[in-house]
């Protein structure tokens, strides 16, 4: 177990801020983070982070911060085609997926250079790219915070829906994620659903012979260029999601547009590209951007957030919620705050 006190966040947020909180502990395995759940219940501010994109600080936080160092992967059974891998949620999650792509194990390709931690999946229901975590999740070990019960749920259990699940709604800040197991399959099945990709691997003559790899390096080539590295200029990535409409609804805005790029759902309801409306309604341009040089200072990070962010920094709770691949949280020094303790990996 890793125990500080007065201890940097720099190496642990996406913006890069360097601020400090009164104690950082990383658990490194179930028994340790049982042994610790009397001082989170008795701690007055406590957050659990992950990889830190989902966190803006915005003052030194005087509290408690939670980490998972539980980083095992295994391959806990095989069923035919099919693969159970289990991984820890402290796990870098494309890191994870890379193993997964080497191993022959395929399915979270399309979800490639996601930022984050195991643990973020199974909260965030991460997708992309036509694909999301939830469709492959086998089951989630989790905590409860206020007995120490290690209970398991089913992945159909975990009310997965577009960048939601469970954890974020009727079991919010009451479980820790332990660990995550997924179905994954030996046979490589490509899901080129999203126009975007299969035109990009069309562009490039791969269909015919497309391998997992080649998607795996066409996501992660894509997504560089529409983002720049967390390390190059600090940024919560992309944190909006895309409107989800009813079928009737659509067909007024196809008429309208009748390019518009869209993604039918098995309810019925349609999901619009949001990228694509702010630039029909010139609000962004598509495509590359020049990106101005930025300050390290936090001026030059707006851009990543809601208006309101850049004008209201002090008094921003939820800024985002489960908008895109992150749920956008500011940890401030609010001695009021009711939320004892926030799972937000």
């Amino acid at each position: 177990m890793k125990d500080f006190v007065d201890f940097s966040l720099k190496e642990y947020n996406t913006f890069g801020i360097d601020v400090r909180c009164s104690r950082f502990v990383e658990y490194e395995s179930l028994d340790e983070l049982l042994a610790l759940l009397p001082e989170v219940r008795s701690a007055e501010r406590v957050v659990h982070i992950g990889g830190g994109s989902n966190l803006l600080f915005t003052a030194d936080f005087e509290g408690m911060v939670l980490h998972s160092g539980i980083r095992d992967v295994e391959t806990i059974a095989s069923e035919g085609d099919d693969v159970l891998v289990r991984a820890g949620a402290g796990v870098v999650w494309d890191d994870f997926v890379s193993r997964c792509v080497e191993q022959g194990l395929y399915g979270l390709e399309n979800l490639s250079l996601i930022p984050g931690e195991v643990g973020a999946s199974a909260v965030q229901n991460i997708g992309a790219y036509g694909s999301e975590a939830g469709d492959f999740i086998e089951s989630v070990e989790t905590i409860d915070i206020a007995t120490g019960q290690v209970l398991t749920l089913r992945g159909d259990e975990c009310q997965y829906a577009y960048r939601s699940s469970i954890f974020k709604t009727s079991l919010r800040g009451q479980r820790i994620i332990t660990h995550v197991t997924y179905r994954l399959s030996r046979l490589f099945r490509p899901q080129l659903s999203y126009a975007a990709l299969r035109s990009e691997v069309e562009r490039r003559g791969l269909l015919e012979n497309l391998t997992a790899a080649d998607v795996r390096r066409i996501v992660v080539e894509v997504r560089r260029e529409k983002l720049p590295e967390p390390s190059e200029v600090g940024s919560a990535g992309s944190f909006f999601m895309n409107p989800v409409v009813e079928r009737a609804v659509f067909e007024r805005i196809a008429a309208q547009y009748p390019d518009a790029p869209h993604y039918d759902l098995p309810d019925g309801s349609v999901k619009v590209a949001r990228a694509q409306s702010r630039t029909r309604r010139g609000v962004a341009k598509a495509g590359p951007r020049t990106r101005k040089p930025r300050r390290r200072d936090g001026a030059g990070h707006s851009r990543t957030l809601p208006a309101c962010a850049a004008r209201r920094p002090r008094t921003l709770r939820h800024t985002a919620e489960a908008r895109g691949h992150f749920r956008l949280t500011t940890v401030l020094q609010d001695k009021s705050t009711r939320l004892k303790v926030c799972v937000s990996m």
